[in-house]
């Protein structure tokens, strides 16, 4: 018996060089035109010895499946926060997010200390409605505690058929004991656009995701608000937007953007990695009709005012520090979350499975990087008058975060990242209840004073914190 498992071992070992032979030469020979660096023998040795173990003195029979698996799991894992290996269902769920609609509870995650760290409950979903808060941390699911789980298995334990309802207990920063909610999945059908005519002249959008019809409903809203005649002013509303797809941040900034400006450039080792997004239809149309080739007169230059806050992130931050270069908007909120990186998904296995990958860092048309920083509104707006109602976790939170490569001091990369400080130096009383509004309705502090700016009127901002200013470089090319 232990001949045969060393004999496994050793087979284990003879795939697993073989494949990273396969792999690293086609990698470096295609795209760094490099020789081969030597093989980690010893380490790829030591990972067929730890299986041999597990399979010859584990309590429990182990399927070799689920120890390679896990293997790959651990490996991507350890990379940072948001590189992920994608089993079977995972890789599935992935595809089916992208196009905006899955059954699950809409919340966007990341992994802490081996716990699920909410980074931004999407809107008009069971999360969102239960109130469930950005930097809420989920440690456990039904009766399985998620210290252990990986991301993909938490994901997996929260998504499921709608009308089936989950536990989830959480703990959150203030709060003396954990808070449980039950919660009943929906079908989460992200509406990644709406608007809506605030009085006449005044128009507002809200991008809430960037998927691949984002672009396309965006030209639709801008149709309907503009069929009353031009605007004087319009608020883009990117608060608690997690992010999505590239293209569509692309097709999102070229809508307000001149033909072929630069949105966001990317930095990484490959030379797929190193690329420019221009605001043209190849980069956002996704070979289909250009969306914004009809747009109403006035788009392009209408004054216009962006809302973030910490729960702005990835896509959302490309948009609005692209805006922002430009001088084109006024930025107007609470810093953003900081994902200043790029992942790839890639298929393996015959296109079963796959590996999301972080390749590369983004950076702003003036080279600013967003990563562990996120995008410094010109307003520094708190969520009420009293300051905002909850701590916003960041990219710079995040354990194993990337660094980032703009910055010259350390507390971008050392992973803390302070809030936005409060008005008058306080948060909300205790007993002050939780911001919770209608996005552009009643008590939507934010809005109001996008609105005072967009009409030339005194902006409340934070008087403790002042907002770094813009480079004052050269425009974008």
């Amino acid at each position: 018996m232990m001949s045969r498992f060393k004999q496994l071992g050793l087979v284990l070992c003879g795939m697993c060089l073989g494949v990273l032979v396969s792999l690293q030469f086609a990698a470096n020979a295609n795209r760094e035109g490099s020789a081969t660096p030597q093989l980690p023998v010893d380490e790829v040795r030591s990972l067929a010895d730890v299986f041999n173990h597990i399979k010859q003195l584990y309590v429990e029979p182990v399927e070799d499946k689920k120890l390679i698996n896990d293997a790959i799991s651990g490996m991507v894992a350890g990379l940072d926060p948001h590189s992920q290996f994608l089993d079977e269902e995972a890789f599935k769920d992935m595809q089916i997010s992208i196009k905006g609609k899955f059954g699950g509870l809409g919340i966007e995650v990341s992994m802490e200390d081996g716990l699920v760290k909410v980074v931004s409950p999407i809107e008009d979903t069971p999360a969102f409605r239960a109130g469930i808060k950005s930097g809420d941390l989920i440690f456990k699911l039904d009766d399985t505690p998620v210290r252990g789980l990986t991301l993909t298995d938490a994901v997996k334990r929260m998504r499921g058929k709608p009308g089936t309802s989950i536990n989830i207990t959480i703990v959150r920063k203030g709060e003396t004991k954990p808070l449980e909610f039950t919660l009943v999945r929906e079908e989460i059908q992200v509406q990644s656009v709406k608007s809506k005519l605030i009085e006449p002249g005044y128009g507002y959008v809200r991008v809430a995701q960037f998927q691949e019809q984002t672009t396309a409903d965006l030209a639709r809203h801008l149709d309907k608000l503009y069929k009353d005649g031009p605007l004087k002013g319009l608020v883009l509303d990117l608060r608690n937007n997690p992010g999505g797809l590239i293209d569509a941040a692309v097709g999102v900034s070229a809508a307000f953007l001149p033909a072929k400006s630069l949105v966001v450039y990317s930095e990484g080792r490959i030379p797929d990695a190193r690329r420019k997004y221009h605001a043209e239809a190849s980069e956002y149309s996704r070979g289909s009709e250009d969306a914004l080739k009809s747009l109403p007169k006035g788009v392009k230059t209408v004054p216009m005012v962006v809302i973030v806050n910490g729960g702005s992130a990835s896509a959302s931050e490309i948009v609005a520090g692209a805006l922002q270069d430009y001088k084109r908007v006024k930025v107007l909120g609470i810093r953003s979350f900081g994902k200043g990186s790029v992942q790839s998904i890639f298929p393996i296995i015959q296109g079963q499975t796959g590996v999301k990958l972080t390749i590369a860092k983004y950076f702003t048309p003036l080279g600013r990087s967003i990563q562990a920083k996120g995008i410094d509104p010109d307003f520094q707006v708190d969520e009420t008058p009293n300051g905002s109602s909850e701590p916003f976790y960041r990219e710079a939170d995040l354990t194993r975060h990337l660094a980032n490569p703009t910055e010259q001091s350390a507390p971008a990369a050392a992973g803390s990242a302070p809030a936005a400080k409060p008005k008058n130096g306080r948060k909300p009383d205790a007993d002050e209840p939780p911001a919770r509004f209608e996005p552009a309705g009643a008590g939507d502090y934010q809005f109001e004073q996008a609105m005072n700016l967009l009409k030339g009127k005194p902006v409340a901002v934070v008087k403790s914190e002042v907002a770094e200013p813009v480079a004052e470089a050269s425009q974008p090319k």
